[in-house]
Order: structure tokens, then C-alpha cells, then sequence
């Protein structure tokens, strides 16, 4: 009896021992399939982003082309320019609804040389004396902790969208406003132009903000921070990139 008990007990480990051993192999696979899920996202969301650059980057030079044409041409190469903008848009919306966490590679950042960057790319295509910029001393000078490529996403999206939302000849302030527990980066505008259907969810000022900067929202939302914009008629418009103070490492060093 006691030789038949240990065959028995010998026979259910040598089952569990299979069975643990399938269970192991399936939970293996599972991860292999996982990780190569996560390896076509990531391949997928570079395409992407690619993709909604290279259709910002025509629009954005055909809209600065618009103003510069004989009336005759310009709404239909600005119409163009539109279409080419919305289309980058709603791939960036695509983009941004794509699963998987946001990790950011976070360091010193000086502000200043990445505003001018900015700022120089969205005039270059645009064209010369576009639009007037102007970047106050405080901004230049703002010192943070941050992921330089994300904060450069978010703020080529916001710069973009004031650019197109203006005329030839506007102008267009980068200016730094803090508070006790924020400080944040505003873009105004003068807004000339604005088109009075894209006040849609207007509500106290606050404008519904468009496909490309709810994807810059999440990247301001990454840092700890919020993209907001605001907008007041036939006025223009600001739109307020706003992080902790925390991230601030002038602050830091201050204290």
C-alpha cells in the first residue's frame, strides 16, 4: 500500500511538473508576442509621426506661399494648405490613439535655443517676414527638466497653429507667465482672420482644442503638465503650455 501511495505521489509531481512546464511555455510565448506587438507599435507610431510631418511641412510652406500670391490664386493654393494641415492633423490624432506608455528622456533643457529652432523651421517655410515673432528675454532664458523631443512636439504643433490661424505680417509672442505651483509657456496671437466655425465648444473663452494639439496636450500631460488654448474673437488667441514648477531647475537651484 505505501509503495502504491508513493507511485501515486511520484505520478501527480511528474503531472504538475508537465502542466507547470506547458504553463511556463505559453507564458513565454505570450511575452514574445507582446514584445513584438510593442516592436510594430513603436515602428508604427515613427511612420506615423513621419508621415504627419511630411504633410505639415507643404502646408505649412503653401499657406506662407498664399499670401504672397495675386488674389486671383491665393484661395485655392490656401484651401490646399489647409487640406494638407488637417489631413496632418487627423494622422496625429491616429497617432496618439495608438496603446503603450509615454516615457520620456528627461534632461536640462534650455529653452531659449529650442524656441529659436522652432520658430525658424515654421518661418522657413512660410516664408520670410511671414509672420513677426517675438520671444521675451524670460523665455529664452527658462531652464527646465524635461524631454527635449517631446516639448519640441508640443511646441512646433502650437506654433504651427498659430501661424495658420494668422495673416502675413501678424504678430506672434512667446512669453513665460508663472504662478505659485506652474509656470507656463503662452503662444499669442493676433488671431486676424480666425475662422468662426473652428470656435466650435467654445466655452468661456476656451476653444476645443484641434486633432494635432490633443496630441500635444498628452505630451504636456506626460511632464505633469496641460496644454490649454483660449481664444476671443476677432482678438486672437493664446495657448498656454503649462508644467509644474517643479520642473523649473533655475528654482531649484535658487532654493
Amino acid at each position: 500500500m505505501e509503495t502504491q501511495s508513493l507511485a501515486l505521489v511520484a505520478a501527480c509531481a511528474v503531472l504538475a511538473l508537465g502542466a507547470g512546464a506547458i504553463l511556463l511555455g505559453r507564458l513565454r510565448a505570450a511575452e514574445r508576442r507582446a514584445a513584438e506587438a510593442a516592436r510594430r507599435a513603436q515602428a508604427q507610431g515613427r511612420c506615423l509621426g513621419m508621415i504627419a510631418r511630411e504633410l505639415e511641412a507643404p502646408g505649412l510652406s503653401l499657406l506662407g506661399l498664399a499670401a504672397r500670391l495675386p488674389p486671383a490664386m491665393a484661395p485655392d493654393v490656401e484651401a490646399e494648405a489647409r487640406r494638407l494641415l488637417v489631413l496632418s492633423e487627423e494622422v496625429a490624432d491616429h497617432l496618439l490613439a495608438q496603446p503603450g506608455p509615454r516615457g520620456l528622456a528627461e534632461a536640462r533643457l534650455v529653452l531659449g535655443p529650442l524656441l529659436h529652432e522652432a520658430v525658424d523651421e515654421v518661418s522657413r517655410l512660410m516664408g520670410e517676414e511671414a509672420r513677426h515673432w517675438r520671444i521675451t528675454p524670460e523665455a529664452e532664458e527658462l531652464v527646465l527638466l524635461a524631454d527635449r523631443r517631446a516639448l519640441r512636439r508640443a511646441l512646433a504643433q502650437s506654433l504651427s497653429r498659430a501661424a495658420r490661424e494668422t495673416r502675413s505680417g501678424d504678430r506672434i509672442v512667446l512669453r513665460v507667465v508663472r504662478a505659485a505651483e506652474t509656470v507656463a509657456l503662452v503662444i499669442e496671437d493676433e488671431g486676424a482672420g480666425l475662422p468662426r466655425d473652428d470656435l466650435s465648444g467654445l466655452n468661456e473663452g476656451t476653444r476645443g482644442l484641434s486633432l494635432g494639439l490633443a496630441a500635444a496636450r498628452e505630451l504636456m500631460r506626460a511632464h505633469g503638465g496641460e496644454l490649454t488654448l483660449e481664444t476671443a474673437p476677432g482678438i486672437g488667441a493664446r495657448t498656454w503650455l503649462t508644467l509644474p514648477r517643479a520642473r523649473v531647475l533655475e528654482d531649484q537651484a535658487a532654493g
